[in-house]
């Protein structure tokens, strides 16, 4: 694993060893079947599974987000994730993950990532290739995600007015 994925970023980490509850593991399942240069919003990925929210997906990779490609898993208007916007950036840019410009009047000129371009249906889940760094283990593997915090934590993903993609 890529150090950017197994440094805990967030404000909670999971017990070492503890077991992820079985909604974490799904949502983190499908965090790594996201190709790379593509993302999927808190709320596409609770619609996909047909359980649970933007909230609770964000919970989840608040708590554990570090163990999968967490910046693949974005909010709905494209906004980088406070506190994690240059690493994010870092990762979209050699992804080739398609970006729009901050416009000179907003404030840190942070790009945004340009969702009808970016965003991810699922699709073509084959086609995925795995991460530079990480071993192709496919989404089944657990790995150590038990012993990782993600790189949300308060205020962080699925905050409030985050909402489902419809």
């Amino acid at each position: 694993m890529s150090q950017d994925q197994t440094d805990g970023g967030g404000s909670g980490t999971a017990p070492a060893g503890a077991e992820l509850p079985e909604y974490a593991e799904r949502v983190l399942d499908v965090a790594d079947l996201i190709p790379p240069g593509r993302v999927m919003t808190y709320g596409d990925i609770a619609e996909w599974l047909g359980a649970g929210g933007p909230r609770q997906v964000g919970r989840v990779m608040a708590l554990y987000g570090s163990a999968v490609p967490w910046w693949r898993v974005v909010r709905s208007d494209g906004t980088l994730l406070p506190a994690h916007e240059l690493r994010a950036l870092d990762h979209y840019r050699a992804e080739g993950t398609p970006l729009r410009e901050a416009s000179h009047r907003a404030e840190g000129h942070i790009p945004r990532i340009d969702m009808r371009r970016a965003r991810w249906d699922g699709g073509g889940q084959a086609e995925a290739e795995p991460d530079e760094g990480r071993e192709p283990d496919g989404p089944g593997d657990r790995g150590d995600r038990g012993d990782r915090g993600g790189p949300g934590g308060p205020g962080g993903p699925g905050g409030p007015g985050e909402k489902a993609h419809t």
